[in-house]
């Protein structure tokens, strides 16, 4: 095997607050910035069916204002002083992310302690309908009046029985979001958005000590709230395929293939990943020259796996070529996979796809809020900030044998969902 793991100098220290905020501090100087980066460990997964989209609600919400902070305020003073800021919401996690001069710091710390601790005295009626709107309209331009756009919540619907909590979209439905209530959005916040269900990370030009007295002065006196509840996960096979036809207003129809995967962090986990990478990882993938160069039939295709924390898709999509019938493209989709569960992968490919992902790992490394936001991630998934160095050697422990093991037991046709895009014809 001709990949190597580069040596990765990624020093950090990890703390954990008497309020239970653990936060991590990765020093690099070499510009004078500072990545302040807060993960929360709540998604939709923590939602409950009826009551969907109260998380990403919140990613809207948080950025109002709190009780020292105007309405508008969090971005114009990140800005005024050269930074810049964004949140983003997932099925188990919600994160927020600053990136401005280091000599600014202080600033960042205490922007995002003031929303930690002294959120609900701003939050109002009017605030909730507004952001309740944003929402929604968001809702209509990604998803419902997108081309294509409600392909991935109906798969995962398929997919997941409806108490699963992966079976409902991150941005909801829309009469959920409608319905959310003021009392209900207080007690999702004083549930979930607390120190002891957050991970704080800095990374950039400061000095350890210094920076963890400011979390302390910030942050410390901040009261932990209630054990967050544990999410249940029913039984993980689907006994048997599940399909669906979508018509919609497309020029060409599109296929989607999912099964369910193991959960990321797992082995079987980069397993799925590498395969996806095989399969389907540019140009010269065995996918794309079979079905797109050689047969024609499709205009692209792609194959990836979804790191949830309680179990993954493994999802393959797509479009035929004008004139070519969807059952024909998904039969040429399904033959790859059904080859991929009884042959090893070519080792040529097997390399190139490894190089392929581990060349993502080290661009993401590149950058400075990429690098803070993956110490979040491992400290909030399984509490181990060292795992970001670590992530590269695991794609090369993958063998050739776990592949073709991963395609066998999860790919299979009882544990398929299908989801046809057609185009709709016109009244």
């Amino acid at each position: 095997m001709s990949s190597a793991i580069p040596d990765l100098d990624l020093p950090f220290q990890y703390h954990k607050l008497a309020n239970g905020l653990r936060v991590v501090l990765h020093r690099q100087p070499e510009l004078p910035l500072v990545a302040v980066n807060l993960w929360y460990h709540v998604g939709s997964k923590d939602e409950r069916p009826g009551r969907t989209g109260f998380a990403h609600l919140f990613e809207h919400m948080l950025f109002q204002g709190s009780e020292h902070v105007g309405t508008h305020d969090h971005f114009r003073l990140l800005q005024q002083v050269g930074g810049v800021a964004n949140g983003s919401t997932w099925y188990d996690r919600t994160n927020y992310y600053a990136t401005l001069p280091a000599h600014q710091l202080e600033l960042g710390l205490w922007l995002e302690s003031d929303r930690m601790g002294f959120f609900l005295p701003a939050l109002t009626q009017e605030n909730l309908d507004t952001q309740r709107e944003v929402v929604m309209n968001e809702r209509r331009q990604r998803i419902e009046n997108q081309p294509y756009g409600l392909a991935g919540e109906r798969l995962h619907e398929l997919l997941y029985p409806p108490d699963h909590p992966y079976h409902w979209p991150v941005i909801g439905y829309m009469e959920d979001i409608a319905a959310a209530t003021l009392e209900e959005v207080r007690t999702f916040f004083s549930t979930y958005y607390t120190p002891n269900n957050a991970v704080l990370t800095l990374a950039g030009d400061f000095d350890p000590e210094t920076a963890l007295e400011r979390v302390e002065a910030w942050f410390g006196e901040i009261p932990p709230g209630p054990p967050v509840p544990p999410v249940t996960v029913p039984p993980a096979r689907l006994g048997g395929e599940r399909r669906a036809v979508l018509p919609d207003a497309v020029s060409l129809p599109r296929i989607y293939v999912g099964f369910r995967a193991p959960a990321y962090g797992e082995r079987s986990w980069y397993a799925a990943d590498v395969l996806a990478s095989v399969l389907t990882g540019g140009k010269s993938s065995p996918l794309y020259r079979d079905l797109v160069y050689d047969r024609q039939i499709a205009q692209d295709v792609g194959a990836s796996v979804s790191p949830y924390e309680k179990g993954g898709t493994f999802m393959m999509v797509a479009t035929a070529r004008p004139g070519v019938a969807i059952e024909t493209l998904e039969e040429a989709l399904l033959g790859h996979v059904a080859a991929a569960a009884t042959a090893l992968p070519d080792p040529v490919e097997l390399e190139r796809a490894r190089n392929r992902l581990l060349t993502e790992i080290y661009s993401g490394l590149q950058k400075l809020d990429g690098v803070a936001d993956l110490f979040s991630q491992f400290a909030t998934y399984f509490d181990d900030p060292g795992g970001v160095a670590a992530e590269a050697g695991r794609y090369l422990e993958i063998t050739p044998e776990e592949l073709v093991e991963l395609a066998a037991t999860h790919c299979i046709e009882s544990e398929r969902a299908v989801v046809q895009v057609v185009p709709r014809e016109a009244d």
